[in-house]
């Protein structure tokens, strides 16, 4: 299941569908597991105080990812983590990268899930990897990978 919450003020912005849809394209990847996840639309202070407190960055960002790996006792389904996703950070790099917000948040979703599945990008053949199965999930939704950014 993927559990999707938005603060009031930016639950004008996207039909969570389409959120849905991008992580659920995510977990198609083969190392995924059959599990559940969050995903929490927010704003800028909210993120900043998460990046902060738990990546000691006091600043702003896009996305956060919080993996869990936890096991529901009562269904036994995995849980995978959590998605923090700024939405005055999605429309601004949508409109910079001149794409739809859509697809922006459709990236952010996709490389918050593959980081709650192992992936990273600090160095430059995970970030290949990553940037590798990114393009690919975004080609299966029907986006252009070519807004898969550096």
């Amino acid at each position: 299941m993927i559990n999707i919450e938005i603060i009031p003020e930016f639950r004008r912005v996207f039909m969570p569908d389409i959120l849905e849809r991008a992580a659920k394209g995510a977990l198609l990847q083969p190392s995924a597991p059959d599990a559940d996840l969050t995903l929490v639309l927010t704003g800028d202070t909210q993120i900043q105080v998460l990046d902060r407190d738990f990546l000691g960055k006091d600043a702003p960002t896009d996305v956060l990812s919080f993996p869990a790996c936890e096991t529901d006792p009562e269904t036994g389904r995995r849980y995978l983590g959590d998605i923090i996703i700024s939405v005055p950070r999605a429309e601004a790099q949508s409109i910079a990268a001149g794409h739809s917000l859509e697809a922006e948040l459709s990236l952010l979703v996709v490389h918050g899930v593959l980081h709650l599945l192992g992936h990273d990008h600090a160095g430059a053949e995970e970030k290949a990897r990553m940037w590798a199965a990114q393009s690919e999930v975004l080609t299966r939704l029907g986006i252009s990978p070519t807004i898969v950014y550096g």
